[in-house]
This record gives C-alpha cells, structure tokens and sequence, in this order.
C-alpha cells in the first residue's frame, strides 16, 4: 500500500508554470481552428457543420485570441468568416488542395469569394495545406495556382508547409506574399524533446529567414500532443503540452514572431488514421469544449491520480485475499518466496492499473479500439488475481491445450479455464501489437501498462511453479519467438531514448520466456 501510494504520488504531482498556456488576460496571437464535434468527420462529404456550433466556438475563442487560422471551405466551413466577423476575430483562410482537381476548383472558388465578402476579416488565404509533403501537386504546378489567385484577391497569399519542404521547392517562395512554414518538434526526422521545442523553433524559424530574406516568416503551425506514443525521446503528455506552448508564446512575444498554435480543440476523428496522436493536439477537448489547463490552475498528467490509486491500491488488496484464501484451503503452509512472488504482482498491477486504465480511455477508438484494449486490460487485472490463487495451489500456468486440446488435455477447472483465457488475450492482442510495432509502427501505442500487469504474474508462476516434464507446445513456441524478434527489432528501431517502447520490449521479452518454458 505505501509503495503504491508513494509512486502515485509522484505521478500526480502538478507542475507550475511560470505562464499559463492560455491566459485570456493574455491572447495568443493565432490558433487553428476545426469545428468537427464527436462523430463529425472531415472524410465524410454527409458531414456538414451548424452555424450554430461554429458562433459557439468562434464566441469561446475569442476570449484568448483575436485571430484563427482555417484549412477549407467546405463541409459548413464556408460559414466561418461571416461567424468570425461577428466574433470580432481575424481568419486566415485555408484552401484545402489534393489530387481531386475538380475538388481543388470549388475550394478556390469558394475562398476568392469569401476574401472578397470578407475583407476586413480575413487577413490571408493559404492555398494548399502540406500539398508538397503529401506529393498531390507539382511544385510548378502549385506556384502557377497561387499567381491566379492573387490575381483575383486583394489580401496576402501565402503556402503553408513543412519546414523542409519550403528548402528543397524555393520557386513557391517567389510567389507567396509571406512563407508559412510547419514546425511540430515531435514529428521531425530527429524528434525534439518537450524541453527543447521552442529553441528548436526559434532556430528553424531564424535558418527559414536567412534562407528567404526580405520575406516575412509565420510559423503556421506548433504545437504538441497530450497524449500517445513516444518518438525516441519526444514524449506526449499534458504537462510537456503546456509547457511547450507557454514556452513558445513567451519566446515570440520576446523576439517578436508570429506563431500560430495547433490547435483550438481536440480533433477525434483523426484518431481513425494517426491514431491517439492525431487527436490530441489540441488546447481544449474534443467533446465538452473546455479548456485543458485553465490559468491559475496547477497541471498533472494524472489529474485523477487519487481515483486511481485508490482504485490500484483495492486491486493490490483483492490479490492478497485471493492468495489468503486458498492459502486457507491448503494443508501445507505456502513458502516466503510464493508470498514475495505474490507482493510484487500485487504492487505492480495496484501502481499500473490506474496507468493502464487512462491509457485505455485516451488510446481507445470506435468499437473496436474500446473491446480490444478494454480485454487487455480486462486480462490484466484479472492475471494477479488468478495468479495468487496459482502460486498459492503449486499449480503452473494454463497452457493452450487445457483450454483448446482434445478430450484427455481440456481442463474442467473454472480457475485454470479463466486463467488460460486471461493468457490467450495477452497472448492474442500481445501479438497483434507487437507485429504492428514491427511493420507499421507509427501510430502504435505502447501497451506497456496492461502488458506488465499481465505478464509479471505469469513468470512468477513459470519461475517458481515450473510445469512438469512434457512437450514443448508448438504454439507457445512460436508465440515466444514472435515476442522475442519483436522485442529485439523495436528495441533497436525506436531508439534508446523511447522509455516506453523499452518497457514493452522488456514485457515482451520477459513474456517469450515465460511462453518458452511452458509444457504440455
């Protein structure tokens, strides 16, 4: 219980921040804005956006800045700059271009009119948002657009980009009106630490102006998620959130650049193709609308860290009454060491449940996503439990064919029949997550929390309680050498840096022993 509430303790400890991330005594400067709710998505040509939910976002931002950047004008979104003007905010203008031409044509037309209708509020259009980076448009191609639409505008046009980008294509620079460059510190080639994001900013921002003299530089976009999968050492969390944020807008306003944030509210739907990345850059959430980390107000990457270690500390308390009561029904006493093997799983689920359950909430996307991290978590709480009562019993862990084998091999025990299953869903999504992990990792999270609970029970029981003499199963097998190549490939490819994805290649590895040492 101390362990457990000591760890909790530093988890949840706020930080204080010199500057509020937001403050509305001290307006950002600009901040991108999306008003997709819910299940408004922008991959659906059906979704179409009320005017009335865009005047009540529009009437929340306006309270911390006095300017929004856009990045299209369909989908309801054409109803923007005559909301913003009502708001009393400055629009910069997207114009979403890709390799639908016909599409391309609409966008543009609709923006030149909405600049014409708007000239007071809208401030800028930008035509295409990373066309280059998603290689949809020629360079060439994209210059001679931009001419055409400056020709019918009277407002600045500019490109926006990421920073490299704008290097290797410097004819769209002798075109634009001003250079709009991307600069997201955790997406770059080398990943940049939270600590590190607004010096890195400011360098690139300083090498685009020397690059480009004589034209002014917008940082289009910066920001950082809240949430999701490291990148070697850049780390996602709402305290590195907040304070990449307050650093950058403090060192704008002291060298005096223009940034704008990415951005205004969480974006859900992008989880569908980023993963939990994708939809968790934002300053307030997705669904209630209110701010993450209002001024005045400490910030902890586990504001309910009580909750869960109350809830951690209970599930801790359930595995030592399981390893009590059938220590009960035992004639002999169980030795020290089964007690020891008993304390560690019990204090590692009671510190990762509360880990494993946020994770769950935060990574959990559609049906799907909730049913396969909810069994995974699901199998995690339930492994310590069962496993105390194996420890306890001298009896080794469930193999497959208990649960799956012929007449003579099949188990009629409740207990060993819940405990296999609790092992073929680790097993199962394991496997599942360390193949993606492999070929396509980079939205992947990294189920470190659930899989330690998991696991660590399991190997106790393989090290204490060895299975008798018998085949090795062919299944298990190959599942341990899955979990073995997998441990080692990651390992390498994500770094030394990436904490979270050396605690899952250690699980994983700590798992393909356990499957290895496993008989029939």
């Amino acid at each position: 219980m101390a362990a457990i509430a000591a760890v909790w303790w530093w988890l949840g400890r706020p930080v204080n921040l010199v500057r509020a991330p937001i403050d509305p005594n001290d307006k950002v400067q600009c901040i991108s804005y999306a008003p997709f709710r819910n299940h408004q998505t922008s991959l659906s040509q059906t979704t179409q956006v009320s005017k009335e939910q865009i005047a009540e976002d529009l009437a929340q931002l306006a309270k911390i800045s006095d300017c929004i950047r856009t990045y299209a004008t369909d989908l309801g979104l054409d109803q923007i700059p005559e909301l913003a003007a009502k708001a009393g905010l400055k629009l910069i203008q997207g114009i979403f271009l890709d390799r639908d031409r016909k599409k391309n044509a609409t966008q543009v037309e609709t923006a030149i009119r909405l600049a014409r209708e708007y000239p007071e509020t809208i401030i800028a259009l930008v035509v295409g948002n990373e066309v280059l980076l998603r290689k949809e448009m020629s360079a060439s191609d994209l210059a001679a657009l931009i001419r055409s639409i400056k020709a019918q505008v009277s407002v600045p046009v500019t490109y926006a980009d990421v920073w490299e980008f704008w290097l290797s294509n410097r004819e769209v620079s002798d075109v634009v009106d001003f250079v709009t460059i991307h600069i997201l510190p955790y997406w770059e080639n080398i990943p940049i630490p939270a600590e590190r994001a607004a010096a890195h900013a400011d360098e690139i921002r300083r090498q685009i102006a020397a690059v480009f003299p004589g034209k002014e530089i917008l940082i289009g976009e910066f920001g950082w998620p809240s949430e999701g999968r490291m990148r070697e050492s850049a780390l996602p969390s709402r305290t590195n959130q907040a304070r990449v944020v307050a650093e950058v807008l403090d060192l704008a306003r002291r060298e005096h650049f223009r940034v704008n944030l990415f951005e205004a509210y969480d974006e859900g739907w992008k989880r569908e193709i980023e993963g939990t990345i994708g939809g968790t850059w934002g300053l307030f959430d997705s669904e209630q609308r209110t701010l993450k980390y209002p001024a005045g107000l400490p910030i902890s990457n586990f504001p309910r860290w009580k909750l869960q270690m109350l809830g951690g500390m209970a599930l801790a308390i359930l595995v030592f009454g399981a390893a009590w009561l059938t220590s009960r029904r035992k004639p002999e006493q169980p030795g020290l060491a089964s007690w020891l093997a008993i304390g560690v799983s019990a204090t590692t689920a009671g510190i990762l449940f509360g880990v494993a359950a946020q994770k769950m909430v935060y990574e959990s996307y559609g049906t799907g996503g909730w049913l396969l991290w909810g069994s995974l978590l699901a199998a995690a709480t339930a492994s310590p439990v069962l496993g105390a009562n194996a420890l306890m019993s001298g009896r080794a862990s469930p193999s497959f064919l208990e649960l799956l084998g012929p007449k003579g091999h099949y188990t009629e025990s409740v207990q060993v029949t819940l405990h296999g299953l609790a092992l073929m869903v680790t097993v199962v999504i394991g496997t599942a997550t360390a193949i993606g992990l492999v070929f396509d990792p980079r939205f992947i999270d990294f189920p470190f929390a659930s899989l330690t609970m998991a696991v660590v029970p399991f190997a106790a029981i393989t090290l204490l309680n060895p299975p008798a003499k018998g085949i090795r199963p062919l299944a298990e097998s190959i599942f341990a050498g899955i979990f073995a190549v997998a441990a080692i490939y990651v390992g390498f490819n994500e770094g030394p840096e990436n904490w979270q994805s050396l605690w899952t290649c250690a699980a994983f590895l700590l798992f393909a022993v356990t499957l290895w040492r496993a008989r029939a």
